[in-house]
């Protein structure tokens, strides 16, 4: 069987979900939704989420934290990687402004050092990359070097593209909405100690 390792820019999806349907299919099981990109022969090892806490949202970390909690439950081949956000400053030269804004920090570094990493260890033959983010062609041109055996194909999220990051790879596709309808979590994960985990009403 070839072995495949799934690595989802989680930010990336995120907001290209949002993009292509509002909020309603948020509530996403990734485990789900890598299997069915599988082709005949492959086998799915395991599902990286790269992602980072939500800053100044309350409402919006609370959400949050839920479906992590829901995915690491219902998703036993799936682990977080948490990155943070950072504070910077901004400034309008037309209206002297200032204003502050939180920045997403590590993610793409994080998924190349794993995408790098595995690919040294052969802990996979192939690795699928959830993102349109061109940030992440250093990694794969990397794991093209040192491991040229290594099959790294991109499944953009819906409304994500990038031709760089396409012509990197062995190749790429993007994800149909029917994949992303047909992947969504139960509307209530129950842990194993009993606790329900509902979508957020929010999400509807």
């Amino acid at each position: 069987m070839v072995r495949v390792t799934a690595y989802v820019d989680g930010f990336n999806l995120y907001h290209g979900l949002k993009a292509a349907s509002g909020r309603k299919h948020l509530w996403l099981d990734l485990d789900a939704l890598v299997t069915s990109l599988l082709r005949p022969g492959q086998k799915l090892e395991n599902v990286q989420y790269f992602t980072a806490a939500v800053r100044n949202d309350p409402a919006g970390l609370q959400r949050q934290t839920d479906y992590l909690h829901a995915l690491t439950h219902h998703c036993p081949r799936l682990t977080v990687v948490n990155g943070r956000f950072q504070l910077k400053n901004r400034f309008c030269r037309t209206c002297n402004s200032r204003w502050n804004v939180y920045e997403e920090k590590e993610t793409d570094v994080s998924i190349a050092v794993a995408m790098v990493e595995d690919a040294a260890c052969d802990r996979y033959d192939v690795a699928l990359l959830i993102s349109g983010d061109s940030d992440l062609c250093p990694g794969v041109r990397a794991v093209k070097r040192m491991c040229p055996e290594k099959r790294i194909i991109v499944a953009f999220p819906p409304k994500r593209h990038s031709s760089d990051l396409a012509r990197a790879v062995d190749g790429s596709f993007t994800i149909g909405d029917a994949k992303i309808r047909q992947a969504q979590l139960p509307a209530t994960v129950t842990t194993s100690d009993g606790v329900a985990i509902p979508r957020p009403a929010y999400w509807a």
